[in-house]
This record gives structure tokens, sequence and C-alpha cells, in this order.
């Protein structure tokens, strides 16, 4: 058999293959949720680490539509001093019974003086942003509660502002034609969408092609339309790399795409062709692995449980390294893909050691794909 034609005849039926897959509103649809999955997570990472960070607070604004209540006595005093600092909108009260009334609705937290002037804080921890109030409250706190000790000492009010204030410390940015356009200046948002939505947006197509392939394999069992291949002569090699290529094909291009979306969305990835690369072999591990399944089961019933349950498998394998933080482990966790992916997409460095702990990654993908397609044979695949 001579390797134009060859090449001819898988290209034939990869054609086929793909129109079937674009013809499938289903598949299509799936496509089109994912756009609003990374749009989505992207924006409640945002939102979060917004509502926890009271700097980013303040930089939006939000944190003036915080409300807290005081006494009247205590207008004019240090304390509403320091918490009109942390940028917190004060509403003064005849008396914080009062108040409380209002606590919950109007007001995220109530603040007063008892008799023997401690702070006494009463906060609506149902509140979203209950965590920043606390924040600021504590600090404002600390700071009254420092100046009353050293004014207690004898110290005069310049002294205790030099105490407290020993350093202007002003932020001079510079390269900053070099910067990176990130959506959110946020050690959470960084953290989140790098350690976990990224992986996982970009692993997300290749879930759907192992689903994709046990369809084509076993849906074609169901609906005897593979009675037609086993007719041309097409060897089984020919049959399951014909179908695999445009599943494959797409699955890459969905990736490339999600790459640009996020850069869009301003989460710049790094070392995209890389990432790439180790999408194509993980995209082989998971095609064979669809590949393994249809040939054991009989309908698409079962083919679906089946590879829920090795999806279920491979996400906890995959991503829970992401979250562990452990010395132990590791030496192992480097050789995770999805923590490799994590540190090629944050910094255009790269180690020399992480193309070590590549390997691994790429050759079993690679075993696990050239095994179950060398096990497909059409008296195991096909049991019509």
């Amino acid at each position: 058999m001579k390797t134009p034609s060859t090449i001819t005849k898988i290209m034939a039926l990869a054609k086929k293959e793909a129109r079937d897959i674009l013809q499938n509103r289903i598949y299509l649809l799936v496509v089109l949720v994912q756009v609003f999955i990374i749009i989505g997570a992207v924006g409640l990472v945002a939102v979060a680490a917004v509502a926890s960070d009271p700097a980013l607070l303040d930089q939006v604004g939000v944190t003036s539509a915080l409300n807290i209540g005081l006494p009247q006595n205590l207008e004019g005093s240090s304390l509403s001093k320091y918490l009109e600092e942390e940028k917190i909108t004060l509403n003064y009260y005849n008396t914080t019974d009062e108040a409380k009334l209002e606590l919950g609705t109007k007001l995220v937290a109530v603040v007063d003086l008892s008799s023997s002037g401690e702070v006494v804080v009463q906060v609506d921890t149902s509140n979203v942003f209950y965590p920043v109030v606390s924040t600021k409250i504590s600090d404002a706190v600390d700071k009254f509660n420092t100046e009353k000790t050293l004014k207690n000492a004898g110290l005069n009010e310049s002294q205790v502002n030099i105490i407290q204030n020993p350093v202007n410390f002003q932020e001079i940015k510079i390269n900053q034609d070099n910067q990176v356009p990130l959506a959110l200046d946020s050690p959470y948002f960084v953290e989140v969408i790098y350690g976990f939505i990224v992986p996982f947006i970009l692993l997300l197509p290749f879930f759907l092609a192992s689903n994709i392939v046990t369809d084509s394999v076993v849906g074609e069992k169901e609906r005897k339309t593979f009675e037609v291949l086993l007719m041309t002569p097409l060897s089984s090699y020919m049959v399951i790399i014909g179908k695999i290529i445009p599943i494959l094909f797409f699955s890459l291009i969905q990736s490339i795409a999600w790459i640009a979306v996020l850069d869009l969305l301003r989460v710049p990835i790094f070392n995209p062709g890389l990432l790439v690369l180790v999408l194509f072999f993980m995209g082989l591990a998971f095609i064979g692995v669809g590949i393994l399944i249809s040939m054991l089961v009989d309908s698409t019933k079962e083919a679906n449980s089946a590879i829920t349950l090795v999806l279920v498998f491979a996400t906890f394998i995959l991503f829970i390294p992401l979250f562990v933080k452990s010395e132990i482990f590791q030496g192992v966790f480097n050789f995770i893909p999805t923590v490799l992916m994590v540190k090629l997409a944050v910094s255009p460095n790269i180690r020399p050691e992480i193309m070590l702990y590549l390997l691994p990654t790429l050759i079993i993908s690679f075993l696990i794909f050239v095994g179950t397609v060398r096990s497909f044979r059409h008296e195991r695949a096909i049991r019509l």
C-alpha cells in the first residue's frame, strides 16, 4: 500500500468525521458554553479578589458605600478619625441601640466604646464585605489603642503621630512599558486564575474530546454505520487515525482560542507554544482512554458512564496537587501536567528542569495513545 494513497484515505475519513462533529448541535453548544465558563470564571475570581482585598475596594470606590454606625458622642473623636482614614462611611446615631436597629440593613457594623474605654464592635457576618469591614475596623482600633497607650505614657499628639507613622512610604513604578497587562493587581486573583482556572479551561476541550471518541466509535456500533467502513479497504489503524484527527485538531483549536480569549480578558498566558505541545500530548492520552473504553463497552450509555468515572479520577489526579502544599510530595507534584502548565503559563522564563519534568508526561501520553491504537481491532472494537 502506497503512502500517498493511505494518507488520502485517512484524510477522506477525517473530513467525514469533521463534518459529523460540526453538524452536531450539542457539540457546538458545549463549545459556546465554554466561552461563558471562561468569562464567568474570570469575572467571579475578580469579584472575589476585590471583595476580599481592602486596598482593591478602595481603588474601585466600593468601601465608601460601606456604612458603619457610631453613637453621636464619638463624632470628632480619634476613633472616628482612624475609621475615616480607612475610607468607611460613618453614620452617627443618638444611641448605640438606635444604630443596632439598622445593623444588617443599612449598616455593616456598629462601633462603640464601653464604660471602661474598650472598643466594642458588632458586625453583620452575613454581609459579603464582612471580612473587609472587619479588617478595616481592626486596623482603626489598633491605631486607637496604640494612641491611647502612648498618651497614657505621657507622649503628646506630635510624638504619637511620629511613632505611628515613622516612615512615609512612596512607591515609584519603573519599567512600566514592559508591565504585564493583568486584569487585576491582586495576589488572590493571580493565584486562583493561574493556579486553577487556566489549566482547567485549557483542558476542557480534551475532556470533551474523550467523550466524542467514545460516541464516534460506540455510537456507530449502535447505529450500524460502521458496516460501511468495514466494507472499505481501510485497516483498523487507518479507521481510528482518521477518526481522531479532527477530534484532536478541534480540541487544539479550542485551547488556542481560549488562550486568545484569556489574553483579551487581560490574563496573559506565557509560553503558548510549549503549552500547546503539552496539550497535544495530553490530548493523545485522553483520546487513547476514549478508544480503550470504546473497545470495552457495547452502548453509548455504558460509554458515558465509564468516561465520566475516568474523567472524575483524572480531575482528582490533575487538580488536587494544585491545592496541596506539601514538601513531602512536592517532588512528585513537579511531574503533574497541570502543575507544569501553571509554571509555563505564569512566566516567560523557562527553567531548564521544567523540560525534564515534561518528559514523563509526553512519553506516558504517547504510550497510552499508541497502546490503545495498536489494540484496536475490528473484531474487538466492533461486535455487530
